[in-house]
């Protein structure tokens, strides 16, 4: 079966609301228990100093939106949940990426153009109060990517622009250094709802319309009451197109009890009446994950020794994988990069992917030596995403890939199997 991997990353920079929770958590926990998908979860806390400059708040925050992931199911046996600032590799990622991206691509990141735009319309210099950490979010942003080699990442329509920007970032770095990165590609939930916040429009912390995940019953109940609706008295049909009310609670509710729940309106259920039903739906689902919440809020250094565990998990594939890259651009010791007269650049010393096309159009790898020796040849891609992809999963499993990859690379056994055996471990920094 092949392995799609997929990372997500979470701004540590506020509390979870139920736009949130409808959004993103949910869909990314029941994600996670796909037996086709390896997932990656990560607290963004160094994003976050970009937005806050706040310890405190920094922390409370990283605290809250991690009890509130493993609350809402997210497990950490089945995932590799950690803190970004836990992975050392991954600055020293940022700046192999930052030496092979252009400026002008940077220049163009909405973000900063959005902030440039800012300061001309009020006729201040260009790049006041903008800090280097916002120029260069997306390359941090590629980095925490790309140090994982994800497949796949989901991510809004805003945010396709800073995976384009990884994309072009990994087939820069490989260009020049040989085939390391896998360009990731965007996972867009067409189907995932956007929740509106009490005033009806979208539930954002910024337009002070949203409702806590995990606030208390009561307050719970006050919210919903607050939920702007028309003024069709009792006995009144009242419509569902457009209903702030209705649309919350179809986001929690099954088909049979939205049904119901339109057939209520249409016979001209009492608002009063209508909000006590989403407030009993809504409790349902959250006082369980509530009561989690509040147990794991009330234990911190549980929550520290999960994320400790996570990146223990996250740097058995980041630390060798930045060995590699460090051989790859020339950080080595100096004895493995001997020379006299002119400089000859030195020979790879560990095995090596190599990706072409050939005139037909099909895409091709193949597996060499540090002597430059052939110990796998692919057959035949439609594009270089799938020989990648390929590429990406013999990196991570193994030889032990081989054998359900003999559509892509033919048979493989004997020495020639424990050569390539050997070559990946070598790869994999584990030999």
């Amino acid at each position: 079966m092949s392995i799609t991997r997929f990372l997500t990353g979470i701004t540590t920079s506020g509390t979870p609301h139920l736009g949130n929770y409808v959004g993103s958590i949910r869909p990314s926990v029941r994600a996670s228990m796909r037996a086709d998908v390896e997932s990656f979860y990560f607290l963004a806390d160094y994003h976050a100093l970009i937005k806050v400059d706040e310890p405190a708040r920094i922390q409370r925050s990283t605290l809250e939106i991690a009890a509130s992931w493993l609350a809402c199911g997210l497990d950490p046996q089945r995932v590799t949940f950690y803190r970004q600032s836990d992975i050392p590799e991954i600055p020293e990622l940022t700046w192999f990426l930052t030496c092979v991206t252009g400026k002008g691509m940077l220049n163009r990141a909405h973000a900063y153009k959005a902030a440039v735009d800012k300061n001309n319309a009020t006729a201040v210099d260009a790049d006041s109060d903008i800090s280097a950490g916002l120029f260069m979010y997306p390359v941090l942003m590629g980095a925490d990517i790309l140090m994982f080699n994800a497949h796949r990442v989901p991510v809004g329509r805003d945010q396709i622009q800073h995976l384009e920007m990884a994309r072009d970032m990994a087939h820069s770095f490989n260009h020049r250094y040989g085939e390391h990165f896998v360009p990731p590609e965007a996972e867009i939930e067409e189907s995932v709802a956007t929740l509106p916040g009490v005033d009806g429009r979208k539930m954002s912390k910024s337009y002070d319309n949203h409702i806590a995940l995990f606030s208390t019953r009561e307050q719970l109940r006050r919210s919903i009451a607050t939920i702007v609706t028309d003024s069709r008295a009792p006995g009144e049909p009242k419509s569902t197109e457009g209903c702030a009310l209705f649309q919350i609670y179809q986001a929690f509710a099954s088909e049979s009890e939205t049904e119901a729940m339109r057939a209520s309106f249409a016979s001209g259920v009492s608002w009063a009446d209508a909000k006590q039903v989403v407030f009993e739906r809504l409790e349902r689902e959250i006082a369980p994950m509530r009561q989690r919440y509040e147990a794991l809020i009330r234990d911190p250094d549980s929550i520290e020794q999960v994320l400790l565990a996570g990146a223990v998990k996250a740097r058995k594939v980041a630390t060798p994988f930045m060995a590699r890259l460090r051989n790859a651009v020339g950080l080595r010791k100096l004895g493995a990069a001997q020379h006299t007269g002119t400089f000859k650049p030195a020979r790879s010393t560990l095995p090596v992917f190599k990706q072409y096309r050939e005139r037909d159009g099909q895409f091709f790898f193949k597996l060499v030596d540090a002597q430059g020796k052939l110990l796998l040849q692919s057959r035949g891609f439609a594009s270089p995403q799938d020989a990648g992809l390929a590429i990406a999963r013999l990196q991570h499993e193994g030889v032990d890939a081989l054998d359900s990859m003999v559509e892509n690379v033919g048979a493989v056994d004997g020495a020639a199997a424990q050569e390539v055996g050997k070559a990946l471990q070598q790869l994999a920094g584990t030999a």
